[in-house]
């Protein structure tokens, strides 16, 4: 038998040899006796089961059969197609039916019993080349892992012939590992993970020197987990801590039995990290008795801790047989619990580490237009959980409006009547449930802070009280409304609006002001705004109004441009990221922080749409890690490479961590946002087109070649801002702008195979808070934008309102590229170019609503 495998392996190796010439790779051929009853069991039941798009195949030998992959993944797109007692040509014989599956990746392990059977080393690595290599020639998408031969151990005196083999193993590992480029796989070297001192397979994870038992598996799943899923090698913590020490050792999480809390006032702690833990697949009990075994204790710290002297801070340790959580206050053990969910993202292992953290700002706000736009209960409640879970510690509530008034009040039931209303008419708030999002925020370590605009933005009432806010007979009614909402909601904070408003009674806002102090009612209002006391909290939206901090005893609040409606969702990520807050890098007893803003001014056609269409979940996350991390840059950017290499360095670095948030806790949410850091545009210009706008320039002449040709600038992004609307205060691309000129742009994007892919193209991102009129049909803007891919005309999309002038009143349908269908391309094998062409005429828009917003959007959403 021995002799029949020699010569079985050389026929293969000769086949290898005289085929690796040809671009078109043969499979040998085998006979039926070739592999074992058990091989051909497996493999007619992997030819029964569903062919699915974008799975996942673990390919090998009995090493990768005993593994429940699906279930210890918890994905069923997850296939175990490995056979035990398999060898690598036995993976050769069944490659045909693999890849009919066109898996998104696979992932192999095979060659222990290749080695036992005194297979070469240099005949088992050609195998394993001729694998690798006709996966990618009949499916080049596929992503192929190759992963090391595990370590053995032959003190359990069994399978002599494998345990025995340890030096041939380092060298197929090597060999994999050294011609991995070449060969168009990733190498997973996991040889080290699963040795003990002496080099050995650990004991604690084999019973026989081979076979894995299930601590095994575990360790495996763990390591797998960023590669099956293309997730940073290690957890991705939104907002980076302040301080971060990575150990190089594991705390075996799978192995909790108790999370152990040493005072009574933090059972509920205990309580909803034990419902984490629950939703990662741990039953864990919690008590306040000691424990030998492996725990999670949440420990009070009766001192502030040295590096994080404040209430929201907390200290996070995580040993090889035990997690510690301190905090001097409840809202630095929810915080700490946060930082533990993202880092126990497999459910298996957590890395050693240790974690001293507090935030930069104090307020790290986030607000929302309900009186525009009513959102239902179950939607406000689902943004305020994604608050909690990015450290955010404010809900605004922007309550009353001029479309409506969304407050119930008892003592005037009329302005909640749906005849004064001009939008989702009756829809408004009741007593109950304003109480059940106060405690909702509450038990998340979120104030709630109520927003009753006044005397501004008021119509509604007028509508619905008959008498102007600022008269005498208004003031009175505001008064009376105020007493009775602070007779039924325990709130020490309110802020009352006062802003784009012609005071007409001076004593309005001094008088509202007063009744609220006689309240013990802090107040916020916006600036620029009313004729406000210096006690009042400014929240700024316009300009500083010479409030900078160190200048001034008033406090204040920043959301310049941090306004959602505004904003392209890739635009807002780079924005906000990049922001340095409130104009100081951490705030201070003037400075308090930030509030990102959600002001949908044009009507929706369903809820979810004010969260799809301003791209918010992606912005509150680069929003959470600026407000807590502090520093940022002065001025204001709509650009990623746009304030050094340091800066753009350090957006890449949280865009990789953003992604791995977006594919864990984002899978059901809308989310519009793709990494865009790695997409470079050559721009060629300017050319002067005398407000000829469809004029023709040398880029479009079929000769031009942008690789030989020098670009006149180079910008990075899927977002392209050449001149922003609000220019200069927003810096786009190019450093001075001209009216009546055209741009060019080229950028690559490689393919492995041709192959169809979905586009976002864009060319004016609408804001949601304008009448902006849509483009004509047979246009992707009123600039006559063009974009061409491979030298192709691509059509822009059926406008389903195209032509129609701006109207507020109508909901905006597929105007902007996050919330249409994507544009679906053909992409050839190889180097594919888009060529943008961008025009622009005057910069002055046609009217506020109308603006010129210079920009392009090309990004591959289907990569």
């Amino acid at each position: 038998m021995m002799k029949l495998f020699r010569c079985f392996y050389f026929l293969v190796f000769i086949l290898f040899c005289s085929i690796s010439g040809f671009a078109q790779l043969a499979l040998p051929s085998f006979s039926q006796t070739a592999f074992s009853t058990y091989y051909w069991q497996k493999l007619s039941h992997f030819e029964t089961l569903p062919k699915k798009e974008h799975q996942t195949l673990f390919i090998g030998d009995s090493i990768t059969d005993g593994g429940e992959w699906a279930t210890i993944f918890g994905d069923t797109d997850i296939l175990n197609m490995g056979i035990s007692g398999d060898i690598s040509a036995g993976v050769i014989n069944r490659l045909p039916s693999l890849i009919n599956r066109q898996p998104k990746k696979v992932f192999l392990l095979i060659g222990i019993n290749d080695l036992a059977r005194n297979v070469s080393v240099d005949s088992l690595f050609k195998n394993i080349s001729l694998i690798t290599n006709y996966i990618k020639q009949e499916s080049p998408s596929t992503q192929i892992f190759v992963q090391s031969i595990l370590p053995v151990n032959n003190s359990f005196k069994t399978f002599a012939t494998h345990t025995n083999k340890t030096a041939s193993i380092l060298q197929v590992n090597t060999l994999l590992q050294s011609e991995s480029k070449k060969l168009n796989y990733t190498f997973l070297d996991f040889y080290n993970d699963f040795c003990d001192k002496q080099g050995k397979l650990n004991a604690n994870f084999t019973n026989d020197g081979l076979h894995l038992k299930g601590a095994g598996y575990a360790l495996w799943k763990h390591l797998l987990y960023p590669y099956v899923y293309d997730l940073n090698k290690q957890a991705s913590i939104i907002p980076q801590p302040k301080s971060v020490v990575l150990g190089k050792e594991l705390f075996p999480l799978y192995k909790v039995k108790y999370i152990v809390y040493d005072t009574d006032s933090l059972k509920t702690e205990a309580v909803l990290l034990q419902e984490i833990l629950y939703k990662l697949g741990l039953r864990v009990g919690i008590t306040k008795k000691k424990t030998d075994d492996c725990f999670i204790q949440l420990s009070q710290q009766k001192e502030p801790l040295s590096l994080s002297p404040n209430s929201e801070s907390y200290h996070l340790k995580v040993d090889t047989n035990k997690i510690l959580l301190q905090a001097q206050a409840k809202a630095g053990f929810f915080y700490g619990i946060q930082t533990l969910k993202q880092l126990s993202r497999d459910g298996y292992f957590i890395n050693t580490v240790e974690i001293n953290d507090t935030p930069a700002f104090t307020w790290r706000g986030y607000m929302v237009d309900v009186g525009r736009n009513y959102q239902s209960v179950k939607l406000l409640k689902q943004q305020i959980d994604i608050m909690a879970s990015y450290k955010l510690n404010v809900f605004h509530m922007h309550l009353t409006e001029d479309i409506a008034w969304r407050l119930a009040v008892k003592a005037y039931p009329e302005l909640t009547m749906p005849e004064y209303m001009e939008r989702n008419k009756g829809m408004y708030y009741s007593e109950a449930e304003i109480k059940d999002l106060i405690n909702y925020c509450k038990d998340r370590h979120i104030l709630f802070l109520p927003e009753i605009d006044m005397p501004g933005h008021s119509a509604a009432f007028k509508r619905a009280m008959k008498t102007d806010m600022q008269s005498d007979a208004g003031l009175a009614i505001v008064k009376n409304i105020l007493k009775e909402f602070f007779e039924t909601y325990e709130l020490s904070y309110i802020h009352i609006g006062a802003d784009e408003v012609k005071i007409t009674n001076r004593n309005f806002l001094p008088e509202i002001s007063a009744f609220l102090k006689s309240l013990n009612k802090t107040i916020i209002g916006w600036e620029p705004g009313g004729n406000f006391d210096e006690s009042t909290i400014r929240q700024l939206w316009m300009d500083d109004a010479g409030l900078t901090a160190g200048k001034t005893k008033i406090q204040y609040i920043d959301s310049r441009h941090l306004y959602l409606n505004h904003m392209d969702p890739l635009e807002s990520v780079v924005t906000i990221f990049n922001r340095q807050l409130a104009d100081v890098d951490s705030g201070n007893k003037e400075a308090l922080g930030a509030t990102l803003c959600l002001w949908p001014d044009r009507a929706v056609a369903q809820e979810e749409d004010v969260i799809k269409m301003n791209g918010v979940y992606p912005a509150m996350l680069a929003f959470a890690e600026r407000t807590w991390v502090g520093g940022g840059y002065a001025g204001w950017v709509a650009n990623a490479n746009l304030k050094g290499e340091e800066a753009f360095e350090a957006f890449e670095g949280f865009e990789n961590r953003l992604m791995d948030h977006k594919k864990l806790y984002f899978k059901k949410l809308s989310f519009p946002y793709f990494k865009q850091s790695d997409i470079t545009w050559k721009l060629f210009g300017p050319y002067i087109n005398k407000g000829n706008l469809a004029v023709k320039f040398e880029p479009e002449n079929p000769g031009f070649d942008p690789e030989k040709a020098k670009p006149n600038s180079l910008a990075v992004g899927g977002t392209i801002v050449l001149r922003h609307w609000w220019a200069p205060k927003i810096e786009g691309v190019l450093t001075k702008p001209s009216e009546n000129t055209t741009w060019y742009a080229f950028h690559k994007i490689w393919s492995d195979q041709d192959t169809v892919r979905g586009f976002w193209i864009g060319f004016n991102n609408f804001s949601r808070s304008q009448a902006t009129d849509t483009p004509q049909e047979g246009t992707w803007d009123n600039h006559q934008s063009k974009v061409w891919l491979n030298g192709e005309l691509v059509e822009p999309p059926q406008w389903l309102h195209g032509g129609q002038k701006g109207n507020l009143e109508v909901p905006i349908a597929n105007e902007g590229y996050e919330y249409r269908a994507p544009t679906f391309l053909q992409l050839k094998k190889g180097w594919n170019t888009f060529k943008v062409k961008a025009p622009i005429g005057r910069f002055a828009g046609r009217n506020w609503n109308n603006p010129e917003k210079w920009m392009f959007t090309i990004v591959n959403v289907t990569p």
